[in-house]
């Protein structure tokens, strides 16, 4: 009998550490504790809305950063967009240059036209190399030209511990950046609903202008494995180790997690999952003031309607410990009624928030409709209707 109870021991034993290290190789490992403490180099966990830093290791260090490089391509690319300079229809012809640069790569031919679709959703996913520098050589000549360009969006965005060389974060002994300015770039991204498009999704193949296909799997692991990735963008090289920048939502909080220079790719992907967990087990974003939840109704005089509802411009939110009431107090300096007319959008005044006394912010209000002036026949209508 004791054979058998020794036996079922070693059984079960056995059967923990196979379980163990099957979980260890398929997904995120859980943070159990209160705090966090990384092996990584440099991290930095943000709060989405108000940029408040809620973990920082060596946040500002300048580190080689590898593919997370790649996240500006991706902006810039994004940005192009918006202002109509590109289209997801463009086709970009692409370069021997292109086309051989090597590493992580979806192998696109030189000399042919891909759709800027298809080489914008191959840096996004499968982090690709020769896709990253076709967008670049295709938005500004050359990838060295590109890098200005990158710098100089880079200095707009405050990321002021960070230097571009190339588009691609392949080793350069003069380009750096570190935890935080990743986390400020991945932040801008993430205001881009057409990033997310691509992002979210897990496998994909790039159909290439002679019929050949090349699979797409995203490398970032967290938006299959981590409950709430929406997006994100990994790194390796020997120079800069493993990294990861990522996006995580639930309920109405986003969080930011970037790791830089773990010792292996699993490391990257618990620590990041970890600074994901602490942020959200013990904060929380409250809104003090709203953009889509009007703050004042105001009468309006000489206007076709009574009355307009007053918006904040802009949310303004602040993360909080759970069960911490924050101490946040609103004023409003608004005119007693607003003139018609009056255009959406028009400043009519401010909101002014405060915390113990002391002013933290002051939010511009408008309003979010027309407000036509009251005719003459409007207001002999008005009479007879009265009447």
């Amino acid at each position: 009998m004791k054979k058998v109870f020794l036996n079922f021991g070693i059984f079960c034993v056995m059967l923990s550490i196979l379980a163990t290290t099957f979980c260890a190789s398929m997904q995120i490992l859980p943070t159990t504790r209160a705090d966090v403490e990384l092996q990584s180099k440099s991290a930095c966990l943000m709060e989405f809305d108000s940029g408040e830093i809620l973990y920082a290791k060596n946040e500002k260090e300048h580190l080689p950063v590898a593919s997370m490089v790649k996240m500006m391509t991706i902006l810039l690319t994004l940005e192009e967009i918006d202002n109509g300079n590109l289209t997801l229809d463009t086709m970009i012809t692409t370069s021997e240059n292109a086309s051989g640069m090597g590493g992580s790569q979806v192998f696109i031919d030189p000399y042919v036209e891909y759709r800027a679709e298809d080489m914008l959703k191959s840096v996004i996913m499968a982090s690709a190399n020769d896709a990253s520098v076709a967008l670049a050589e295709h938005m500004s000549g050359s990838e060295k030209t590109f890098a200005i360009k990158m710098n100089n969006r880079a200095k707009e965005l405050g990321m002021n511990d960070t230097n571009y060389v190339n588009c691609t974060g392949l080793p350069a002994p003069e380009q750096y950046s570190c935890a935080y300015d990743s986390a400020i770039l991945l932040k801008e991204v993430s205001k881009h609903d057409l990033y997310h498009n691509y992002s979210t999704i897990w496998m994909d193949e790039l159909v290439h202008p002679s019929g050949r296909k090349t699979g797409l799997v995203n490398t970032n692991r967290l938006i299959r494995y981590y409950e709430g990735c929406d997006g994100g963008k990994t790194g390796s090289t020997n120079e800069a180790g493993c990294c990861l920048s990522a996006s995580a939502k639930r309920n109405d909080m986003r969080l930011i997690s970037v790791v830089v220079g773990a010792s292996n790719s699993q490391m990257r992907f618990n620590e990041c999952s970890s600074l994901f967990n602490y942020g959200f087990a013990n904060f929380e974003s409250t809104a003090i003031i709203d953009e889509q939840v009007s703050c004042k109704t105001l009468p309006v005089t000489k206007g076709k309607v009574a009355s307009v509802d007053i918006f904040a411009k802009e949310k303004f939110a602040v993360v909080l410990k759970k069960g911490d009431k924050g101490g946040y107090e609103v004023s409003y300096s608004l005119p007693s009624n607003i003139k018609a007319p009056t255009k959406a959008g028009d400043v009519v005044g401010k909101a002014i928030i405060s915390k113990d006394g002391v002013v933290e912010a002051e939010v511009e209000l408008i309003v979010k409709e027309n407000l036509e002036k009251l005719s003459f026949k409007d207001c002999i209508d008005k009479i007879a209707a009265a009447w």
